[in-house]
């Protein structure tokens, strides 16, 4: 598609929609700041994707992208929660920078949304290693699976996870 067809598209759909897309947010968020960013992020999105002149059904097509959006927004704010608090509860307080502290929580969230792609069996197996500490045997045990099984599961998440921090 060519670049001035898409840019057109996009003018359109933003000047017939965008109102309507930062109310629809601005109910779903209750909160106008927070929905006019999401608002913006899901025409940049859409941008990209460089396919504005084949939607046909724009405040449908809005919606999903904003639907996705919003909830990696609520993943994010989570994971950064947790990595806050863990940060807070450690005994030395580790002095990092914000600009750290940003890479950190890219990362993280980053290997939070692969996790869950992974499926639940596989999350759990990788949590179960890396957070609570058991050994792959224990693991075998605890999930009444085999420790062949446990193994391919953690290659699967490990190598999930140095493609994420090989892209960081």
């Amino acid at each position: 598609m060519s670049l001035p067809a898409h840019t057109a598209a996009i003018e359109q759909i933003y000047e017939q929609h965008h109102s309507w897309l930062h109310g629809w947010l601005k109910g779903k968020l209750h909160n106008a700041c927070d929905a006019a960013d999401v608002a913006h992020d899901t025409f940049l999105r859409i941008l990209a994707a460089r396919n504005a002149t084949q939607i046909r059904e724009p405040r449908d097509y809005l919606a999903t992208v904003a639907r996705g959006l919003v909830v990696d927004r609520y993943r994010r704010r989570a994971v950064e929660t947790a990595y806050l608090q863990t940060l807070a509860s450690r005994p030395e307080a580790a002095v990092i920078s914000e600009e750290d502290k940003a890479l950190i929580i890219e990362t993280l969230v980053a290997v939070d949304k692969a996790l869950a792609d992974l499926g639940t069996r596989t999350r759990k197996i990788f949590i179960l290693s890396q957070v609570d500490g058991l050994t792959y045997q224990q693991i075998a045990v605890q999930l009444k699976v085999s420790l062949t099984t446990v193994k391919k599961h953690m290659i699967r998440a490990l190598t999930e996870c140095a493609l994420i921090m090989a892209q960081q």
